[in-house]
């Protein structure tokens, strides 16, 4: 293992003993605040301009946003993101870049670099990942540029989800090589679907300033909220659960950060996509091997 730098060890040490969901709240409340009606366009059209967001395909004319989180998890124009034709091709779950694909091996999550993470604790659930082991996974990175609501990658209906607290790290690049499993320590919202391309997790994973997550299959989900703040792992189970389509909603970040898809082995197949690849909600990621 290789031995971080000087200076990224002090960032690892400050961000592990900073109020990390206090910060979060902080941005959040600031991002939550309503804008004086005659100031709304300006102020989020340069928010736009700093992040480089292209306005042309929100939902909403600029003045129309209440304020800066209303803009953030804005819905986007009928047809900006189509879904290929072919019902058998597996799409991208969000906007963001590819930060790594591959295979689950030995129950861990493995990235080009060697550095891996338990998918059990990542899912909460050893028997979801026993079901994947030796599936394929593909994690994205959200930046702020980008479109914030995370949809289902292949149709299915939903088995069950988990809200797993935890951290509040940063997700970019540098948090990521100092933090050993940071995806898989930071609190997550996990979505298993079992459908034609057999078993499946969609995970959001959290980051500094996005403890508050929402589900848009169950609204009674809402992390940010004080009665899944106490820490203990959250889960519901269906019998018969809601029928999600290929690139339905499934939830929205409310700041940047992480999606990570898994699939079960033998069902399908991701493409080669190299790390740092920019890619958008809806774009073909794979094929499903043998619809069940």
């Amino acid at each position: 293992m290789s031995i971080l730098p000087f200076r990224e060890r002090v960032a690892r040490s400050l961000w592990r003993v900073a109020p990390q969901r206090a910060l979060s709240q902080l941005i959040g409340w600031s991002a939550t605040r309503v804008l004086p009606t005659a100031a709304r366009k300006a102020v989020v059209a340069s928010f736009a301009r700093q992040y480089g967001i292209d306005v042309t395909e929100a939902e909403k004319p600029l003045a129309e946003y209440s304020g800066l989180q209303e803009f953030f998890t804005r819905k986007l124009k009928p047809g900006a993101r189509p879904l290929p034709l072919d019902e058998n091709i597996v799409v991208s779950s969000a906007d963001g870049k590819v930060v790594e694909t591959g295979a689950i091996t030995a129950g861990q999550v493995v990235d080009a670099k060697g550095v891996g993470f338990s998918l059990a604790q990542l899912l909460g659930d050893r028997a979801a990942a026993d079901r994947l082991e030796g599936g394929s996974f593909a994690v994205t990175y959200l930046s702020p540029r980008d479109y914030h609501r995370v949809h289902s990658p292949v149709a299915g209906k939903l088995v069950a989800w988990h809200h797993v607290p935890g951290q509040l790290f940063p997700v970019n690049e540098k948090s990521v090589l100092r933090e050993p499993g940071l995806f898989s320590v930071n609190e997550r919202l996990v979505a298993l679907l079992q459908g034609p391309a057999g078993f499946a997790a969609v995970v959001m994973v959290a980051a500094v300033g996005v403890g508050h997550m929402t589900a848009s299959y169950d609204p009674d989900i809402a992390t940010h909220d004080d009665k899944f703040s106490d820490g203990i792992v959250r889960s519901r189970r269906y019998d018969d659960g809601p029928s999600i389509r290929r690139g339905d909603e499934l939830g929205i970040f409310n700041l940047g950060s992480t999606t990570i898809v898994v699939f079960e082995p033998g069902h399908v197949a991701l493409d080669p996509i190299p790390p740092g690849t920019a890619i958008r909600m809806g774009t073909g990621i794979g094929r499903i091997l043998r619809p069940a």
